[in-house]
């Protein structure tokens, strides 16, 4: 009975904009630097997950056709990779998502 919405009318929603905070400004586009550590967190992902991945070949087959030196520079290039594609393609997701809202 007390614990839902409040007597005073407090549902924590915003009359205005229906509880939105954010529906009159599109969001912020984001600076260098936070585009680029986003980038690589997605590369230290992409290496990692390549990293997992032949880990998890190891225990179930046995053997891989390269060593761990080769292991660890496909990890990098992966990481290198994904870490480029997630720079470029930020900025043109955001673009498509804040087109669609409008």
């Amino acid at each position: 009975m007390g614990g839902e919405g409040g007597e005073d009318g407090e549902d924590g929603e915003d009359g205005e904009t229906g509880g939105r905070a954010d529906a009159a400004e599109p969001p912020a586009r984001p600076t260098r630097r936070a585009r680029a550590k986003s980038a690589a967190l997605w590369g230290i992902v992409g290496g990692f997950a390549v990293l997992v991945l032949s880990q998890g070949f190891l225990i179930v087959a046995g053997d891989l056709p390269v060593g761990y030196g080769g292991i660890v520079g496909l990890a990098a290039a992966v990481a290198v990779a994904s870490g480029g594609i997630a720079y470029a393609a930020e900025h043109r997701l955001r673009a498509k998502r804040v087109k669609r809202r409008t």
